[in-house]
């Protein structure tokens, strides 16, 4: 069975455990992160402030150490520095600002916080907002616009082909002009075309329908090429052309033995190409071409890291970057993993 080759597969494993996880914080990001995405502090730029066990000699409770400000002696640079005579306690569920658990119910407790000031584990921003609260937050968006955008494209793309592959003639020849057309365009220039039309006074949530839209619309065409083929293949066999001569109508034909057929090819190829819709995602709000404030994404907070001065003075602005890296490799380990577990070939 291919679900037994998969499972043979260690990087498919591996690559599924990352992604089960990441969508389980994207879940519950709110209570993850102990601030609001929107919430300014005085502390701007701020380095992340490292968990520490030991203290005086002996091992302690996990805490972390208040930042003060101060100024390097050689370039007069305002600089952060730990203050060794405030320790700051890390507590597990501890009242922060209130927000609204899964959209359900509203709360104020976050997994956790500092006792007696404020903790920044991955440093603040220009606006002195914290970077591990705006990453969690924006995990959601970064990793939801892939899952509506195949949905949005596939369907378009299942549709298209199928009714090119199925029924022939001249629907085929016209549709596949179509494809042609639409694969003929470089798809960068594009896709960068297609985001500047959207209207910048759009609220944060339109905007992203349309950055989702955007990217399902350049992203059918292939896919339906592709599954043309299939059907071209599945028509001609022997099962369909018996259900054909018993007078089964068209619709059942293709619900019930067509599409079947085509599912292992399908989950393979949406595995696959999530992380194109979320690098795609991701470069539009790295140019300023995606989502907007307040909405965040792991593209939007890149956008802060796009000088050398701001990577050499703050490098932990590159934290999205990472995450970024980690999704689209665990898709790609499960799509290899999966791509090779369908393989009738190489059983």
């Amino acid at each position: 069975m291919a679900w037994r080759r998969f499972a043979r597969s260690r990087t498919g494993i591996f690559g599924g455990v990352i992604l089960a996880l990441l969508y389980l914080v994207a879940l519950a990001a709110q209570f993850l992160a102990p601030y609001d995405i929107t919430t300014q502090h005085r502390a701007v730029y701020q380095p992340p402030q490292p968990v520490r066990v030991w203290r005086e000699g002996r091992p302690r409770w996990p805490f972390t150490y208040a930042m003060k400000q101060d100024r390097d002696p050689v370039t007069f640079r305002r600089i952060f520095v730990p203050d060794l005579e405030q320790p700051l306690p890390i507590r597990l569920f501890v009242k922060g600002e209130t927000y609204r658990f899964l959209g359900l119910f509203a709360t104020d407790r976050h997994l956790f916080g500092a006792v007696g000031g404020d903790y920044y584990p991955l440093g603040t921003d220009r606006f002195g907002r914290d970077l591990l609260s705006r990453m969690l937050v924006g995990s959601q968006v970064s990793l939801t616009v892939g899952l509506i955008g195949i949905l949005i494209s596939f369907s378009i793309g299942i549709l298209v082909g199928g009714l090119s592959g199925y029924y022939g003639g001249w629907i085929d020849q016209v549709l596949q002009r179509l494809i042609e057309v639409l694969l003929s365009f470089p798809r960068i220039p594009i896709l960068l075309a297609l985001a500047t039309v959207i209207p910048t006074t759009w609220p944060s949530t339109y905007v992203y329908m349309g950055i989702v839209a955007v990217l399902a619309l350049i992203g059918w065409a292939g896919l339906a090429r592709v599954v043309r083929g299939q059907v071209l293949a599945v028509r001609e066999m022997e099962f369909v052309t018996a259900a054909r001569a018993l007078g089964a109508r068209d619709l059942k034909i293709v619900v019930r033995h067509v599409v079947p057929n085509l599912m292992s090819y399908l989950v393979v190829a949406a595995t696959l190409a999530l992380p194109g819709y979320i690098l795609g995602e991701s470069a539009l709000s790295f140019l300023g071409l995606g989502v907007k404030e307040p909405m965040t994404s792991w593209g939007l907070l890149l956008k802060d890291a796009q000088n050398f001065e701001s990577l050499r003075l703050y490098p932990w602005l590159l934290a999205p970057g990472a995450m970024i890296i980690v999704s689209v490799l665990a898709f790609n380990f499960v799509g290899d993993a999966l791509r090779d577990a369908a393989d009738v070939r190489s059983r």
